[in-house]
């Protein structure tokens, strides 16, 4: 498109609130996966077998699922900037818990739950970014903001070798508070509502877009994508030390690895998306994910498995922002309120991913049978993108109103280019 007919991306937002919401859900993003590597060492402490590890580690990922409903009807109604403030003050809750006030595995669980407000921040963020882009940059602007999910390195990088020197896992959790606190502030000063916010949506409308089908697959799409990537980020370290005899900040250390691509990946997948069209990307996306996943399931040796971990991380994080680039080109004026219903369905995903992982592996004692399951059930959302493509060319732009009306002609021409 011609400089002349549109704005730079640069120019067409606002740039510290989208940097702004990167710095929110990148610390929220590290705060809520942080047990995940912490895993291993807790587990000297409290005994645990295998299910019971996968219950630690998926607790936070329920916990934002649900929340993320929350902060999404807060972020129709009271704006996205006021919620993410909210948000961030009442992720010291479960902080100051786990550092201070923790003695047995039940309360851990709790703490675990807790945890999910950060991970609810993906609902407030994200449509502070997205409500200052237009549909063309919208895959870009949501691709930076969720980036933020890029705070999993953070964790797996860090979060052990704390403990460690530290001689305490609890401690972890009290040097979190540190940076939660310096990005309130930042947030604070520079984020700003868009003037272009959409009006409050009555519960009737949360009930109008459930029934809608195309709601309810976006919801599938990001249970793949993004429970996926956040799934398999909280597991990774025990499937490493589990499989691999890999000690605590070693295993951390593969699971960063393969986390970068899914974190730093994901704004390129928005970018190619608005270049290329979100499903023909997903498609692309949606085979890489399924054969990476077969192949991890044969248990390659451990160079071998980390390079498939990676693609396979890089695939579903790209995935993450080509789901968000085609959410607002249907949902435009329920941005909000599909945002946190879409990521609802992506804490689902990830929340399901470590527990089935962690029964086969309790029943079976190999983690053959689990990948090959998630393999299986990635490549079922690729067949079910392609039937929804071919009933897409007629039902989006028979659709009405201006949430369908308006991105038809530029969507119709990139699916059927």
């Amino acid at each position: 498109m011609m400089e002349t007919e549109r704005k730079s991306f640069w120019k067409s937002g606002h740039t510290p609130t989208l940097f702004s919401s990167f710095l929110y859900f990148d610390m929220s993003f590290m705060v809520w996966v942080m047990i995940g590597p912490l895993a291993v060492i807790i587990a000297a402490d409290y005994p645990m077998d295998p299910l019971q590890k996968a219950q630690l580690v998926a607790l936070p990922i329920l916990g934002g699922s649900i929340l993320r409903l929350v902060l999404g009807a807060l972020t129709d109604y009271i704006g996205p900037k006021l919620t993410g403030q909210i948000g961030m003050l009442a992720t010291l809750v479960p902080l100051v818990i786990g550092w201070k006030f923790v003695h047995s595995l039940d309360q851990l669980y709790v703490v675990a739950l807790l945890l999910g407000v950060a991970g609810a921040s993906f609902a407030a963020a994200l449509p502070l970014a997205g409500q200052w882009y237009p549909k063309e940059h919208q895959g870009l602007a949501m691709g930076i903001a969720g980036a933020g999910n890029s705070g999993t390195v953070l964790s797996t990088l860090f979060a052990n070798r704390i403990a460690q020197h530290f001689g305490s896992w609890e401690v972890v959790f009290g040097l979190a508070i540190i940076p939660i606190a310096i990005v309130f502030i930042i947030f604070t000063i520079f984020a700003r509502n868009s003037p272009h916010r959409p009006a409050p949506k009555k519960l009737s409308h949360y009930a109008s877009v459930l029934r809608q089908g195309d709601a309810w697959v976006f919801c599938m799409f990001y249970a793949v994508t993004f429970g996926g990537f956040v799934g398999l980020s909280n597991y990774l370290t025990i499937f490493f030390n589990a499989q691999y005899g890999l000690s605590a900040v070693r295993a951390a250390d593969f699971t960063t690895l393969c986390v970068i691509a899914g974190s730093f990946f994901r704004p390129l997948g928005g970018y190619l998306s608005d270049r290329f069209g979100g499903i023909r990307m997903l498609t692309i996306l949606f085979c890489g994910a399924g054969v990476m996943l077969a192949l991890v399931a044969s248990m390659p040796p451990l160079v071998a498995v980390v390079s498939i971990l990676f693609a396979g991380m890089m695939c579903l994080g790209a995935g993450n922002g080509a789901v968000f680039q085609l959410v607002p080109q249907r949902f435009a004026s329920e941005l909000g309120l599909m945002t946190g219903i879409v990521g609802a369905a992506g804490g689902l995903g990830g929340f399901a991913l470590p527990m089935l992982l962690g029964k086969l592996y309790q029943t079976t004692g190999s983690y053959t049978p689990g990948f090959i399951c998630l393999s299986g059930i990635v490549l079922l959302a690729l067949g079910l993108l392609v039937f929804m493509h071919l009933r897409w060319r007629t039902t989006w732009a028979a659709a009405g109103g201006v949430a369908a009306a308006a991105p038809v002609t530029a969507m119709s021409s990139r699916m059927e280019s």
